[in-house]
C-alpha cells in the first residue's frame, strides 16, 4: 500500500510539473516532452521491484533467492548503497534531466 502512495505523490507532483512547464514555456511539445521524462524517471526509481535490484550491480542477471513476504517484513527494507548502482543512476538520469533542461529551454 505504500508503494501505490508514493506512486500517487509522483504522478500527482509530475502533473504539477507539467503545468508549470506549459505555463512557462507554452509549448505543448515541450510539456510533453516533460510528461515522457517525468514518467521514465518516475518508471525507473518508483516502480522497479527494489529486492531485485538492491544487490550489487553484479547479482542483477541472477535470480533472487525467494524469501517469503510475511506480515513480519511490513516495513520496507533499507535502500542500500552500492557505488555503481548509484553512479549508474546517476549517469542516466542526470544525462536526461540535462537533455529535458536544454530543450525546455
Amino acid at each position: 500500500m505504500g508503494n501505490e502512495a508514493v506512486f500517487r505523490t509522483s504522478l500527482v507532483s509530475l502533473a504539477a510539473i507539467m503545468v508549470v512547464t506549459g505555463l512557462y514555456t507554452q509549448s505543448l511539445k515541450k510539456m510533453g516532452a516533460t510528461y515522457l521524462f517525468g514518467m521514465l524517471a518516475i518508471g525507473g526509481v518508483v516502480l522497479p521491484d527494489w529486492k531485485f535490484f538492491d544487490r550489487p550491480v553484479s547479482q542483477w542477471c541472477t535470480l533472487v533467492a525467494g524469501v517469503a513476504d510475511g506480515p513480519s517484513q511490513s516495513a520496507p527494507p533499507r535502500f542500500k548503497l552500492y557505488p555503481v548502482r548509484l553512479v549508474i543512476y546517476t549517469a542516466f538520469y542526470g544525462f536526461g534531466l540535462y537533455k529535458w533542461w536544454k530543450f525546455v529551454r
